[in-house]
């Protein structure tokens, strides 16, 4: 039995999330103890938080801020944020990063303010 995984993130699914176009690594595997997403940010990202995730965003192309609990923290490509849980945040540029997430993605711990989802209509954002 192999004790690694190899992707290659052109060859997978991209989707659309809450925060842009994401291609998701190893977040189908139940064993994986952590998850990285190559993100696409959209134009106006749905502020979020996660009550379990810990997220380390690596900025690689363009250059924003992330709103990190209401604070604006400028970063360009080579920045590097640690988003523990409960903060919300959102990202603002236009840029390419990296995403890992501990423990791996997890579709269900993904949670919006109340004037959040009254925004998008009412409907939950997809993640």
């Amino acid at each position: 039995m192999k004790r690694y995984e190899a992707i290659e993130f052109p060859d997978l699914q991209a989707q659309e999330c809450c925060c842009g176009t994401v291609r998701r690594a190893f977040a189908a595997d139940e064993e994986s103890p952590a998850s990285v997403h190559l993100l696409e940010l959209a134009d106006e990202p749905t502020c979020h938080y996660h009550e379990k995730t810990t997220e380390i965003y690596v900025i690689l192309e363009g250059e924003g801020y992330l709103e990190l609990d209401g604070e604006r923290v400028p970063v360009k490509p080579m920045s590097a944020i640690m988003i523990k849980p409960g903060c919300r945040h959102r990202g603002v540029g236009t840029m390419k990063l990296y995403n890992i997430s501990i423990p791996r993605f997890d579709p269900d711990d993904f949670f919006y303010d109340e004037g959040d989802v009254m925004s998008t209509g009412g409907e939950k954002p997809v993640h």
